[in-house]
């Protein structure tokens, strides 16, 4: 008797397995099923978006003039200090270099922070984006270009020297070398919000301790061209009115 209940037991067992086997394989295809899987959406950027046009605002962004005057005060703060220390008086007798001090000849801090004022004279930016690059159009000034990939990008190398670009978390970054050892790099950043961007311009020459100068920028709407110009080798440049007018 113990012998056949046993026997039913298995058998209930079983059949509850058969029934139950096709509903856990119908769940686990379910599952792998690729259009049960969300969708890979391709238009969504890869980086934060840049493009718009953008006005300078000069209430929050740096003077060159007083920069330049904070940065000469911390470097006679630094030397005073050094002169008040009987051992940094040593070492300034036997001809150590200042704090911020161009090195090797390298460019003085009034002549970097002038060409810091020169770069970045630009009132208006006008940034377009896609999938695969950005673009920052400067006016009187060549437009940067850089890929969103990851990884340093080489914008351009010649015997006048050489650009490279990249991306440091959300900012993207310009590093352009020039004779003389002259490094000018430009980092890029906007907020949270996409309404304020960020330009910061970073100099320095042979060792020098960089001059940095910010400037930011408001989001507006700018007008439509008035002309489209094209520029041609045998015509030069020509312009026609547009077919739409602001």
């Amino acid at each position: 008797m113990g012998h056949k209940s046993q026997r039913s037991r298995t058998r209930r067992g079983w059949l509850l397995l058969w029934c139950w086997l096709p509903l856990c394989w119908s769940q686990i295809g379910t599952a792998q099923d690729p259009d049960a899987l969300p969708k890979l959406n391709l238009e969504q950027p890869l980086r934060p978006i840049f493009a718009a046009s953008w006005e300078r605002d000069f209430v929050r962004s740096d003077n060159w003039e007083t920069e330049l005057n904070r940065v000469l005060l911390m470097r006679e703060e630094a030397i005073d200090r050094l002169r008040r220390s009987s051992s940094s008086d040593s070492a300034i007798n036997q001809g150590a270099s200042l704090p911020g001090s161009g090195r090797r000849g390298g460019a003085n801090v009034m002549e970097l922070a002038r060409l810091a004022e020169y770069i970045s004279r630009q009132t208006t930016l006008r940034i377009t984006q896609t999938r695969f690059e950005v673009r920052i159009e400067r006016e009187g000034d060549a437009t940067l270009i850089c890929s969103v990939e990851d990884g340093a990008t080489s914008s351009f190398s010649s015997v006048h020297g050489s650009e490279i670009c990249g991306w440091d978390r959300n900012q993207l970054m310009f590093q352009t070398r020039l004779p003389d050892d002259l490094i000018i790099l430009h980092r890029f950043s906007v907020s949270s919000d996409g309404q304020l961007l960020s330009m910061v311009i970073s100099l320095s020459s042979r060792g020098s301790d960089p001059f940095n100068l910010r400037q930011s920028f408001n989001r507006y709407n700018a007008p439509a061209d008035e002309f489209d110009c094209t520029q041609t080798i045998s015509r030069g440049r020509s312009c026609s009115q547009s077919a739409t007018r602001p």
